[in-house]
């Protein structure tokens, strides 16, 4: 349905493009085999013979010839807190004029976290939001409140238009939010873990404590596989530069190509088997790839957590 300009006016940028996400996801999953969990996943649960027939969505029956009834505030209690990983590193690739549907990993991650915020409201869910690079930047409680949706959505506007901190404290960071997420929650995390401050095993550590503290865990590793993960450059000589500590090396691709994706493909299967071990869901999400690879995740563990 079409926004009016005044209707249009009301909504920043970014809770459009949360809007259409989540209208195009869910429109999706109608045609597809989870129709009926994603109708309930929409403020909908299947009605059961002998319940009050009042708050029956009548409208919905017309369309499916299935009977659900509304979900209201009451029946949901599910806490969400997003972590947005917001490091030099999350900037890259740098925006291309040329093609300028690439989107960098911290704009393609406020894209998620804020779709996500976008179902948890219409789920009357409370969702909150933390932001960190070298330091935690803002680590707010879960909340279910128009203005604090709103609050989140100008955070993460203002995450994407920032540079990010030259360098990324991620173990120091989880820890500290961990540490201030007070109920049990759904922790979702959005980083590419490129961690420049301390050992692997200090990550491994943080991971850990959102699990002691009985979070489900979800860690969305967020990259352009083409390019970091499988090192696609062409045959040629390149200026390679660290975006958060500014180093630079002049090399041959091919020379170096070997010996990246050996020791990031170690530290990968490392970091996998360690979220396997403290069942953490790892998923691997493509700034490439859309944001189905995002939400469908998402949605199947916020059906788990019912």
């Amino acid at each position: 349905m079409a926004l009016t300009p005044k209707e249009y006016n009301q909504f920043t940028h970014l809770e459009l493009i949360a809007r259409q996400v989540v209208e195009g996801f869910i429109t999706g999953l109608h045609k597809s085999p989870f129709h009926g969990f994603s109708v309930e996943f929409a403020e909908h649960r299947i009605y059961n013979t002998g319940e009050p027939t009042r708050h029956i969505d009548w409208k919905l029956y017309g369309k499916t010839d299935k009977l659900f009834t509304k979900r209201y505030e009451e029946e949901t209690n599910l806490r969400c807190q997003l972590i947005v990983d917001n490091s030099a590193s999350m900037h890259y690739p740098e925006f291309d004029k040329k093609n300028p549907n690439v989107l960098n990993k911290i704009t393609f991650s406020a894209h998620c976290a804020a779709s996500i915020i976008q179902l948890l409201k219409m789920q009357r869910d409370a969702s909150g939001l933390s932001i960190f690079s070298d330091r935690v930047e803002l680590n707010t409680h879960a909340r279910s409140s128009s203005v604090h949706h709103k609050l989140l959505l100008h955070k993460l506007e203002e995450a994407i238009a920032s540079k990010g901190s030259s360098s990324t404290a991620l173990a120091e960071a989880i820890h500290q939010i961990a540490e201030n997420i007070h109920k049990r929650s759904l922790v979702i995390i959005f980083s590419d873990m490129f961690e420049s401050a301390s050992d692997p095993k200090d990550l491994f550590s943080a991971l850990q404590h959102l699990r002691y503290n009985k979070h489900e865990v979800i860690l969305f590793h967020v990259t352009d596989q083409r390019l970091e993960l499988d090192f696609s450059f062409e045959n040629r000589p390149y200026q390679f530069v660290d975006i958060e500590t500014g180093q630079e090396v002049k090399v041959h691709a091919a020379q170096v190509r070997e010996a990246y994706l050996k020791n990031m493909s170690a530290y990968k299967k490392e970091l996998m088997l360690k979220c396997a071990q403290y069942r953490i869901d790892f998923v691997e999400a493509d700034v490439n790839k859309g944001y189905k690879q995002v939400l469908m995740p998402y949605l199947m563990k916020r059906g788990k957590m019912n």
